[in-house]
């Protein structure tokens, strides 16, 4: 395994990633869920809900484009669902529970394949009995979108942390036959038959100065296929003191790049990276309950420097997101609106009212 730069450096990831470039700047509509059962569709000019979809297996929980961009993929919590969107027209083309009379699953998000056929996730299973629900364990599983029902599923072992594999991000080798889980360790897996093909774990990385290492994950726009990017921050196992930097994870060569920038503040998530991969935007919270305190910060990814901040009322839970021109920031969910930010000048604009209360399944975007 080969390491770039600064990347022996152990780092742990503390936002969900954005990687760059491949979305059309010209994009201008925004999905995201809502409750009970619905997907928002917002003119993106206007910042009006244009149309809302009703999806028969529930509350949204996560939401992924596909890698040709022609499909919207939805896991639903209310009845284990799957819903599949055309991207284009927004019509409903799959919908189904994975839910039986005697067997419920609980499952957030994963990755579809690129033939539409498969979709890969990590999944628990109760199974019900006379007296009680039998909860199974954590288990890598395979999803036929065709058959609509669970052909593969393999027990997480473990040494391989299945608590915090459960909300792991995933994405796939540019030919589908490796999957990877980033979470407080890289796990390259075969989507075949789940077995480990490599484990990078940069705990203990050799000659490194640093320590505690972890990949978070959320739900993100995928702008690149072949690359992930987000930002990491690093502890030496001394002082104990951190640092943040940009991290590029590159699927085919398994290389990490971490770049090293400064002082790592509370918490940092949501990296947006615009259009052309120049610029990246990030939300930094310092406090916590009454002391909360909530910034921008934005990045030159040439150098990898802080260019400028701008503080913004917190919310109590939110996420953030880009406009695909890259021009605005989103400050969304867990509530009825979107606050919407200049990129250039991170002063707040105006608040898009959605008449609706958004889950946190993130945004995606279609033309």
């Amino acid at each position: 395994m080969r390491f770039m730069r600064s990347a022996l450096m152990s780092a742990s990831l503390v936002a969900a990633t954005v990687p760059v470039a491949g979305v059309s700047a010209h994009a201008s509509t925004i999905v995201m869920g809502s409750y009970p059962d619905k997907l928002l569709v917002v003119d993106e000019t206007s910042g009006k809900v244009v149309d809302k979809i009703q999806l028969a297996s529930g509350l949204p929980t996560a939401l992924r484009l596909s890698n040709d961009k022609k499909r919207i993929y939805t896991t639903t919590i209310t009845n284990s669902g799957i819903e599949v969107l055309d991207a284009a027209t927004r019509k409903v083309l799959n919908s189904f529970s994975l839910n039986t009379p005697t067997t419920r699953y609980r499952f957030t998000g994963g990755v579809p394949d690129h033939t539409g056929r498969y979709y890969y996730t990590i999944l628990m299973q109760f199974d019900k009995q006379v007296d009680r629900y039998k909860v199974g364990k954590w288990q890598y599983a395979t999803i036929d979108l065709v058959q609509k029902k669970v052909v593969k599923a393999v027990d997480i072992p473990e040494d391989d942390n299945p608590l915090n594999a459960a909300r792991a991000n995933m994405m796939l080798s540019p030919d589908g036959k490796l999957l990877y889980i980033f979470r407080d360790k890289v796990l390259i897996l075969n989507t075949s038959d789940f077995k480990t093909v490599d484990k990078i774990d940069m705990a203990k990385p050799e000659g490194a100065g640093l320590e505690n290492n972890s990949f978070g994950g959320g739900v993100e726009l995928l702008r690149n296929n072949d690359e992930y990017v987000s930002l990491f921050t690093a502890a030496d196992p001394y002082l104990h003191n951190k640092i943040f930097g940009i991290g590029r994870f590159k699927l085919a060569s398994k290389t990490f790049d971490f770049t090293p920038i400064g002082p790592a503040p509370y918490q940092m998530a949501g990296l947006q990276v615009t259009p052309d991969g120049k610029q990246a935007y990030t939300v930094v919270t310092q406090g916590t309950i009454g002391n909360k305190r909530c910034e921008f910060w934005h990045f030159d990814l040439s150098d990898n420097k802080v260019l400028n901040k701008a503080e913004f009322p917190c919310r109590s839970r939110f996420q953030f997101g880009m406009s695909t021109d890259g021009a605005k920031l989103y400050i969304y969910g867990a509530s009825y609106d979107i606050e919407v930010y200049s990129a250039k000048t991170l002063a707040w604009e105006k608040t898009w009212n959605l008449e609706a209360d958004a889950t946190m399944a993130g945004m995606v975007y279609t033309p």
